[in-house]
Parts: C-alpha cells; sequence; structure tokens
C-alpha cells in the first residue's frame, strides 16, 4: 500500500525538508525506506524528532552528542545506518 497519496504523509513528509541538505536527506531518507515498515511506536518517536530543533538534529546525527531521551538516541541511531 502507497502512502503517497495521503495527505497526513504528504504533511510528514513536507516536515522532514528542514532547509539544511544534510538533515533533509536524512529525514526523507528514513520516510522513504523505513516509515512504510515501521510500528505506530516508531512512527510516534520520527514524529517526535521532526519536533526538535535543526541544531539539536545536526549535533546528533553528527556524533557530537547524544539526546538524552534513550528512545530518540535509537530512532537517530536507526536513521543514521540506513543504507544510502
Amino acid at each position: 500500500m502507497s502512502e503517497t497519496g495521503d495527505p497526513e504523509f504528504k504533511r510528514i513528509r513536507w516536515r522532514c525538508r528542514r532547509g539544511m541538505r544534510e538533515l533533509d536527506q536524512l529525514m526523507l531518507r528514513y520516510l522513504d525506506q523505513a516509515w512504510p515498515m515501521a510500528d505506530d511506536g516508531e512512527r510516534k518517536l520520527f514524529l517526535q524528532l521532526l519536533d526538535c530543533e535543526d541544531d539539536k538534529l545536526w549535533r546528533w546525527f553528527m556524533g557530537l552528542e547524544r539526546p538524552e531521551d534513550e528512545s530518540i538516541d535509537a530512532i537517530v541511531a536507526r536513521i543514521s545506518n540506513l543504507p544510502h
């Protein structure tokens, strides 16, 4: 089942656009590769991640810092390890 026509999916895709190319690529890679198979819990974590500030996201994905929340840290690691 394709979610690309779903208005909610389109809204999430728009939220993945961060204005920083590297972050855009990471978020969209997750959305395209992992979102379709993710369970509700993982999807909720991803949406929570999208609420974070770009500077925090950058530091987390570059390995300069780690999120205090272990669940957020896990989704950051999952996204970082997705194939390019």
